[in-house]
């Protein structure tokens, strides 16, 4: 019985070899994913965000990561003096505004 076996198993071939094109298609592709993803949103943003700071001027009402709204009053390098009020000026990173809002609006808040 072992004799119509054993020789069967020694003419089986082995399993063949995935092509090259076919190992490197999956990390390119994960790649690519990643990429369309993450990293390129992530960049538009940024350039938007440059853009934005790199506009702001004196009379600009925004609104900085923590929350608070005021209106720009000095542009110093990388710093901005903002009045939060009449009487209340902070100086605060240029790159901390988070968006510039319409002329007005804190004055209706």
């Amino acid at each position: 019985m072992l004799e119509l076996i054993i020789p069967a198993a020694h003419a089986a071939s082995g399993a063949s070899q995935p092509s090259l094109l076919g190992q490197l298609l999956i990390p390119v592709a994960f790649f690519a994913i990643f990429y369309f993803l993450i990293i390129r949103p992530q960049s538009k943003r940024n350039k938007q965000h440059k853009a934005m700071v790199d506009s702001l001027a004196a009379g600009n009402e925004v609104v900085f990561a923590g929350g608070l709204m005021g209106k720009i009053e000095k542009i110093d390098g990388d710093y901005a003096v903002i009045a939060l009020n009449s009487t209340n000026k902070i100086k605060v990173q240029r790159a901390s505004v988070i968006s510039v809002l319409p002329a007005g609006t804190i004055d209706n808040i």
